[in-house]
């Protein structure tokens, strides 16, 4: 998996409208997220759908209370491990919301302004798959590949930067797994 251009290669991609210009033009995190629509139930088009304003909320009473929302995030990793991409990453996406950060040397607030979100198919309490640690270790490696600022480091959860809002991916994503597959990788690509 490479970037080109900002865009991942080979994901899948569907454009969504929903970004706008990074203030500073800087990419220097990256924030893990979990979604699933309807809530518990993986699968279908509904989060694309929710990507690219296109959700109908009459498909499911709950998409009745989000189908206005204008989200995005840069990639989203399926349950497979199909990565799909949103928006550019020298575009900022809408998937943080108010959100602040200690990234070690100062406080940040608005991580979108800053950050590539990564949304992975899955909620607090299923989970993941290997799949997904796989290929989101591949994103991760070729993000870090073109944007240098980017280290394990500045990976942080939505449940770090917006506690009292948000709890994604929650308890179900295993960080030292990830790590674990990460190093693979590093120790394989040396070999």
């Amino acid at each position: 998996m490479r970037v080109d251009n900002h865009w991942l290669i080979p994901a899948r991609h569907v454009v969504s409208p929903n970004h706008n210009a990074r203030p500073e033009g800087e990419v220097s995190a990256v924030v893990l997220h979990s979604i699933s629509l309807p809530p518990g139930c993986f699968g279908g088009e509904a989060i694309e759908r929710l990507f690219t304003n296109r959700l109908d909320p009459a498909a499911h009473p709950y998409f009745a209370t989000i189908h206005a929302l204008r989200v995005s995030a840069h990639v989203l990793i399926r349950r497979d491990g199909e990565a799909v991409q949103f928006v550019g990453f020298d575009r900022r996406a809408w998937h943080a919301g108010r959100s602040r950060w200690w990234d070690g040397h100062r406080e940040r607030r608005e991580l979108n302004d800053f950050s590539i979100g990564i949304e992975l198919e899955g909620d607090d309490i299923h989970a993941y798959r290997d799949a997904q640690y796989r290929c989101l270790v591949r994103v991760f490696t070729a993000l870090r590949a073109q944007y240098p600022a980017l280290s394990v480091e500045r990976m942080t959860s939505h449940a770090h930067i917006a506690p009292l809002r948000k709890t994604d991916p929650g308890p179900a994503f295993d960080w030292a797994y990830f790590h674990r597959c990460l190093e693979e990788m590093v120790d394989t690509a040396s070999c």
